[in-house]
């Protein structure tokens, strides 16, 4: 989970939602079960997955294998979900996937774990059908030896975090504005679509149990104020020794502050602006300078938060309650406490954070990353610099018309 930067202050629940009661004490899966993490996003993902990675040769003595050949097998799980990679990557291919699945069998019948919240987008029954098939591989339907994990926390809480996660990919739209979208202009789908995909949790959990049966498919609702709940959880599924899996502190996986997210939302309107190519975004700006200033800024206390408005906050409650009652209408394994599904936050103003503003130092540490990724990237194909004296009058005339039109249109 990445370390949260747009956190409200929490509450205790504030009522029931008549779920089920939770189950305190999750009894271990059955030996040689195929536990399949499917996240969705912004549910602890980062945080359980470097865990278990740091940890495999440990796991692996007591009969759990991690067959991932990395801590997220991202491109893997983007091929079989027939997903594009992230703004500017390359698009993941079936040898991506078939490379986890052939790890996932050299397991044999020893317990093995693997996580994505990625797997929260397969568009469809036959997309989740055919991750179940290929890595259950040789068993019947009804038979099959992977289990479901699907991990949810609150929506106020995953809201801001997803927003600034879809503004490091390239959205241009203001945090307000974007709430707007997702949760008053129907159908919902405007600027992301893959939003409500993942995290109207209740149907996302309804397509898994289409495939695989309610009693192959467990639900995790994350406490936030038990920081290691989610390690345990994962220990006694796996049948693994108490303190096992620690956190593994990960700079690279922040979540960015309200000034950083907006000072990379007004870049995007730039880089989209002036058309610059997707793949120049990947390298030069996710990859170069947000790379650079997360692992070298670390935030300070008082830095301004992302601020989520009272009727967001009610409007995500109410539909917390809403997928709460339904996952637990569907005989699915439930552990943890659905009613905090439903808590409004209390929430800061404005006016007692103040207004977003970057520190220098985050800003200088930035357009370093940049150019220090620029400075590694040979020119391909190789571009010969001229200056103003040397370039021919005829082609200043049309490169300066080509601006200035661009300009119009914008105006």
């Amino acid at each position: 989970m990445e370390t949260d930067c747009t956190h409200h202050d929490s509450a205790a629940p504030e009522a029931e939602t008549g779920a089920t009661a939770p189950e305190s004490a999750p009894t271990p899966l059955p030996r040689g079960t195929r536990l399949l993490h499917i996240g969705p996003h912004k549910t602890g993902t980062t945080s359980i997955q470097s865990a278990l990675f740091a940890a495999k040769d440990a796991m692996a003595g007591h009969g759990v294998d991690f067959p991932a050949h990395s801590r997220h097998p991202m491109e893997a799980v983007l091929a079989v979900c027939a997903r594009p990679g992230m703004m500017g990557d390359a698009r993941p291919t079936e040898r991506h996937w078939q490379r986890l699945v052939d790890a996932v069998h050299a397991t044999g019948r020893r317990t093995s774990v693997v996580s994505s919240e990625f797997f929260a987008d397969a568009p469809d029954d036959e997309a989740i059908a055919r991750i179940v098939d290929d890595l259950g591989r040789g068993q019947g339907r009804g038979q099959s030896r992977v289990h479901v994990l699907v991990t949810l926390r609150p929506l106020a809480r995953i809201m801001p975090s997803q927003w600034q996660q879809y503004v490091q990919n390239g959205l241009r739209m203001g945090y307000e504005d974007w709430l707007e979208h997702m949760l008053r202009k129907a159908p919902y789908e405007k600027p992301n679509p893959s939003f409500w995909r993942r995290h109207r949790h209740d149907r996302l959990v309804e397509r898994w149990v289409r495939v695989v049966g309610a009693e192959n498919v467990t639900v995790v609702v994350v406490d936030d104020r038990d920081r290691d709940g989610l390690m345990r959880t994962f220990e006694s599924l796996l049948g693994l020794p108490d303190g096992l899996l620690v956190p593994v502190p990960d700079t690279a996986n922040r979540s960015l502050t309200l000034a950083e997210t907006e000072m990379l939302r007004k870049l995007n309107r730039e880089f989209r602006g002036n058309g610059l190519p997707d793949e120049v975004y990947s390298r030069m700006v996710r990859g170069g300078a947000v790379m650079h200033m997360k692992n070298a800024c670390r935030p300070a206390p008082d830095d301004a938060r992302i601020i989520t408005p009272r009727w967001a906050l009610e409007a995500a409650a109410g539909i917390g309650a809403e997928m709460a009652g339904r996952i637990a209408a569907m005989g699915v394994r439930v552990l943890g406490d659905p009613a905090l599904l439903s808590v409004v936050p209390s929430v800061a103003s404005v006016e007692e954070t103040g207004p977003p503003r970057i520190d220098p130092e985050v800003a200088a540490h930035a357009l370093y990353g940049a150019l220090a990724v620029a400075a590694a990237t040979p020119a391909y194909p190789p571009v010969s610099v001229r200056s103003v004296h040397q370039t021919p009058s005829r082609e200043l005339v049309r490169v300066l018309g080509h601006r200035v039109l661009k300009r119009l249109k914008r105006a």
